[in-house]
């Protein structure tokens, strides 16, 4: 079990909301099974939440105010440290990342999420239908935010595999476009980022069905987002996640060497100069 002197309430959200829950719950004297058994839940759930292992849900928070009598702190702080500016529906896989040891990706369209700069950011949240600017601003904050994990000093290590139309595919204007790739290269000088591109004579066939990101924890991936329409989806069994293994192995195989890859993407920014 992680100690409660190992939570640095500053590595993420959720860690936050563990270091402040276990702070609350041993002021008040209770064990994590007096406290399971005065909110309903399992003692085995709230230690897995206490160990960053789960994401406590919102009604467990509101039972949590009820039985520590905190008048709706860890409420409002659930809401304040679970993404709620992000799709709702992408919001667990954001918990996901920021648990993660070790992120490996593969992207056939677009730039990832992860290394998207605002601008080219804002262009595609402007083109989805009916999106209103607090939407977008609010969506646009929430991307921003999701890239923090690469600034912390125990960052995740981040394998992006892109295909090299991702390069010219022509998303905003030119100084748009430039600035991005621009931003790719200088993310890949981060010791624990790797940028590796996928040429266009490549027979990545597998890959072309789409982009998926999978989360690995100390050697071990164990839940990956794959993306699809009208959303994408979080998928952690097993034999789902060694398929998606296999693909990223084959595609991993069809990349280009890292030094290479950046010389393809000066490449990019040489044409769009």
């Amino acid at each position: 079990m992680t100690a409660f002197n190992e939570i640095n309430p500053h590595d993420s959200p959720r860690a936050l909301f563990v270091f402040e829950l276990r702070r609350h719950r041993t002021a008040a004297g209770l064990t994590q099974k007096q406290l399971a058994e005065r909110i309903g839940f399992s003692e085995s759930m709230v230690a897995m939440i206490e160990s960053l292992k789960r994401t406590p849900s919102q009604r467990f928070a509101e039972l949590c105010d009820q039985a520590l009598d905190l008048d709706g702190a860890m409420t409002r702080l659930h809401v304040a440290t679970t993404w709620h500016k992000a799709p709702e529906h992408f919001r667990p896989w954001l918990e996901e990342e920021q648990d993660a040891t070790a992120l490996h990706g593969w992207e056939p369209v677009l730039v990832p999420g992860l290394l998207q700069t605002e601008a080219y950011a804002r262009e595609l949240f402007a083109a989805e239908p009916g999106i209103g600017a607090d939407e977008m601003d609010e969506r646009l904050a929430s991307r921003m935010q999701r890239q923090t994990v690469l600034d912390r000093e125990d960052a995740p290590f981040v394998v992006a595999l892109i295909d090299e139309a991702v390069l010219y595919r022509p998303i905003g204007t030119a100084e748009v476009r430039k600035k991005q790739l621009t931003h790719l290269l200088e993310v890949a000088q981060r010791p624990q980022v790797t940028i590796q591109v996928v040429p266009r004579a490549a027979q990545a066939l597998c890959g072309l069905l789409g982009g998926f990101i999978i989360a690995e924890r100390n050697g071990s991936s164990y839940a990956a987002y794959v993306e699809g329409q009208p959303n994408g989806r979080i998928v952690d069994d097993r034999p789902t996640i060694a398929k998606l293994l296999r693909r990223y192995d084959a595609l991993s195989s069809e990349a280009v060497p890292y030094r290479q890859s950046l010389k393809l993407i000066h490449e990019a920014v040489d044409q769009d100069a």
